[in-house]
């Protein structure tokens, strides 16, 4: 619908011109809800799975799809526009990564990358960990969410930020086992189609035949499957290409650390892939395909 996509120019447009608009998305209510299904519904074993875990998503996500159903024109884009808003990031990429690269001191730097990384994961600077670090945290930031809001509408966008909570914040979400793992195993699979998008663009953006092969290589292993560990892979392979083009084309050498290099070139990556997401969907509308 041509009001889906004036809502993902418009949010991505106030996105990165207010950064500061983080601080908006708050999701207490989203643990309060959960706090009441725990007590009334999800201490039963019947619920401790996928059923349970359609419940805790299913009725918000609901709820704002039959609000945008009921809505049209202007108002229906509003309720787009704030969902797709308050779903992005939390946090903005752009400065994460930029923040490292401003740190001065190697502990700095690590205090700085934590951004990058989910909680309790081991932090490193490392050229090839950080990178796969930026990738991860596009696809949940930035790619995820837009691949579900183009899919299923504003209730998709949402849909998949409160399955990403549950996951990633479940020491403040206090689910039974069951249901984490459930929400961990729905979870990964929502990441794969994204995933595969992002592998795709990647290779039209950066260097076509290294992605292609890494692709290919992930798939011999075992073929298609619920496992994304190809995006890490393609993304490391990529940014080590562009840089070696990079170093041999200078005369004096490469002008700043390897691993800043590799933030910046892995950050300039992300931005051309999600640019040319826009461009493809700019031409679907164009074509009469979105409508």
């Amino acid at each position: 619908m041509m009001w889906t996509v004036m809502a993902v120019v418009a949010a991505l447009m106030i996105g990165h011109a207010m950064p500061q608009i983080s601080q908006w998305r708050n999701f207490s209510w989203f643990e309060r809800w959960l706090d009441f299904l725990h007590y009334q519904l999800l201490l039963k074993p019947s619920w401790q799975n996928a059923w349970g875990l359609l419940v805790c998503i299913a009725v918000p996500a609901l709820a704002v799809g039959l609000l945008v159903h009921w809505l049209d024109g202007f108002f229906a884009f509003l309720v787009a526009l704030v969902t797709m808003l308050y779903t992005w990031g939390p946090r903005d990429l752009d400065l994460d990564v930029n923040a490292i690269i401003a740190a001065e001191g190697i502990e700095a730097k690590e205090t700085a990358a934590k951004a990058l990384y989910e909680e309790g994961q081991p932090v490193s600077l490392d050229g090839p960990v950080v990178v796969a670090a930026v990738f991860e945290s596009a696809l949940t930031r930035w790619f995820a969410v837009l691949f579900w809001f183009l899919l299923l509408g504003p209730a998709g966008a949402l849909a998949y930020r409160l399955l990403y909570l549950q996951v990633h914040h479940k020491h403040e979400m206090a689910l039974p086992e069951g249901l984490q793992t459930a929400a961990g195993r729905v979870l990964n699979a929502a990441h794969c189609p994204p995933a595969h998008l992002m592998v795709f663009s990647m290779a039209l953006a950066a260097n076509f035949d290294k992605v292609v092969q890494v692709w290919r290589d992930w798939f011999n292993q075992g073929g298609l499957r619920f496992d994304y560990a190809f995006l890490a892979n393609a993304a490391t392979a990529s940014v080590a290409s562009e840089l070696a083009d990079e170093a041999a084309d200078a005369d004096d050498g490469p002008s700043s650390a390897p691993a800043l290099l590799e933030l910046r070139d892995a950050m300039s990556l992300a931005w051309r892939m999600l640019l040319l997401w826009l461009a493809v969907l700019a031409v679907f509308v164009l074509a009469g395909l979105v409508n």
